[in-house]
């Protein structure tokens, strides 16, 4: 299922389908209904999975946004993830009562679908070819990993409260609030710290052990304010940001095998919720799922965005655009393993309903991002495009091609000598702040620098996987 998955994205990317709905799509062919099969309903160890491989989605998503990128956009993406998401559960409950569904219900699937995913986002700009401007792409990013505490908060709060009525009260659920993300925020703050201090000391025999170290740190991050009633998520994310903070040695290694595992997480992820899926009972909830999904979509989403972005004075295009582009991914079917697993009426069916929201609620917008990018106007600048042929050789396989280094690359604070270049390959010169600069092994790869790369032209893959795209 991994590698048809994979081989899979290629296609799905050039059919302009979201990847999550084509990996969703595999895991639906394989399951109790599909020519797979596979009997497959187990959710307690789908929520376990979904828990491990949001802790690894959200951590690589922490080491690739800099500090500086976070900070330009802190405040906005921090209203869009607290007080967005809980508008948009509002929101999302009122129609969702409007078309049948009781409160207590309505209200718990209005929380399970608040957060928004931008790897979809992405993922299907980069297929594409199309290159978003850096702060749009920045605000979607760290929204995305700060909205997931919220909704799972809210979550669990409604989900108790669904099954104990009255168990949750508004000043209950608002008081946890605060204090899993206080105690979530703290606690990444002072693991991402000890972890970088301690990475920047060690000397280990292998490069290898460096991601191991992070992996660990993750670990640590999601689980230790977990004890103490912290957010983990939240946790995760800010220890990863921390952690990144100033490139410590051996940082791009760990940050090219965080997004390796991130893929392979998100992948797993969709493959078996795709496999919890029974198509035919669909049909039960397909009129509420269709009505709910088109009112988040058209309605809720950008009207949230609205209200929460107009007073920081944004563009009128980027919101138009956050409020479009706002993708569901698998976080709301995780949460949605959650009322089935706490017993609570109407679980599966409400599960159901959850699944179908996201596939509309991901196909309608992330089907027309890339048109949409284009038609406001937010498409990168040349300034911004990441690579562009220099020189190719007329007489042999080589060619040197400029890279622009982005806040967000791997690249970023390593040495060149640290770098895993092909054989052949070498960065011959570096211009930064107008000035070039002669390269020697020590050279640091700087945020913004523009970096002159000579290789063979079977070597395109490795570069690129390093220093990213071709110009578009």
């Amino acid at each position: 299922m991994l590698v048809l998955a994979v081989t899979f994205s290629r296609a799905s990317a050039r059919l302009g389908v979201p990847l999550a709905l084509g990996f969703l799509l595999i895991g639906v062919l394989a399951g109790s209904e599909g020519i797979g099969g596979i009997p497959f309903a187990n959710y307690q160890i789908t929520y376990q999975i979904g828990i491990a491989a949001l802790v690894l989605i959200l951590f690589d998503g922490g080491l690739n946004i800099s500090i500086d990128a976070a900070r330009s956009v802190l405040a906005p993406a921090t209203l869009l993830a607290t007080v967005g998401v809980g508008l948009t559960a509002l929101a999302t409950a009122a129609a969702a009562h409007l078309f049948g569904l009781d409160w207590p219900v309505a209200l718990l699937l209005g929380a399970i679908v608040s957060s928004t995913d931008a790897a979809a986002v992405f993922s299907t700009l980069s297929a594409s070819g199309t290159r978003l401007r850096r702060s749009v792409g920045h605000l979607l990013e760290l929204e995305s990993g700060l909205n997931d505490p919220m909704a799972v908060i809210l979550t669990t709060a409604l989900t108790a409260n669904l099954v104990r009525p009255g168990s949750a009260t508004a000043w209950m659920i608002g008081r946890d609030i605060v204090v899993e993300l206080t105690v979530g925020a703290i606690a990444g703050y002072v693991i991402g710290r000890l972890a970088r201090w301690r990475m920047s000391k060690l000397r280990l025999p292998a490069a290898g052990l460096y991601p191991a170290y992070s992996i660990g740190v993750a670990c640590v991050a999601y689980g230790a304010p977990a004890l103490i009633h912290g957010s983990g998520f939240l946790s995760v994310y800010v220890a990863a940001v921390i952690l990144a903070r100033g490139s410590p040695p051996s940082v791009a290694a760990v940050r090219r095998v965080h997004d390796a595992l991130a893929w392979v997480s998100q992948i797993v992820m969709f493959l078996i919720l795709g496999m919890l899926l029974i198509p035919s009972r669909l049909s039960a909830v397909a009129a509420v799922g269709l009505a709910v999904a088109l009112v988040l979509v058209f309605i809720a989403r950008p009207a949230v965005v609205a209200l929460c972005l107009a007073p920081l004075r944004h563009p009128p295009r980027e919101i138009l655009y956050v409020g479009w582009v706002g993708l569901r991914g698998a976080v709301p079917i995780v949460l949605a393993t959650i009322p089935v697993m706490s017993g609570a009426p109407g679980a599966h069916e409400l599960f159901d309903g959850v699944f179908f929201i996201v596939v509309v609620g991901a196909f309608l917008p992330g089907a027309t991002v890339p048109w949409v990018t284009r038609r406001l106007g937010l498409q990168a600048g040349a300034a911004e495009a990441r690579a562009s042929w220099i020189a190719r050789g007329s007489g042999g396989p080589t060619e040197v091609r400029r890279f622009v280094i982005e806040p967000e690359l791997a690249v970023v604070g390593a040495t060149v000598e640290s770098l895993p270049l092909p054989r052949g390959a070498a960065v011959i010169l570096i211009e930064r702040e107008g000035n070039q600069l002669a390269v020697s092994g020590t050279t640091v790869l700087e945020a913004g620098d523009l970096a002159y790369v000579l290789h063979a032209r079977d070597d395109e893959p490795a570069i690129e996987l390093l220093f990213g795209g071709p110009l578009a």
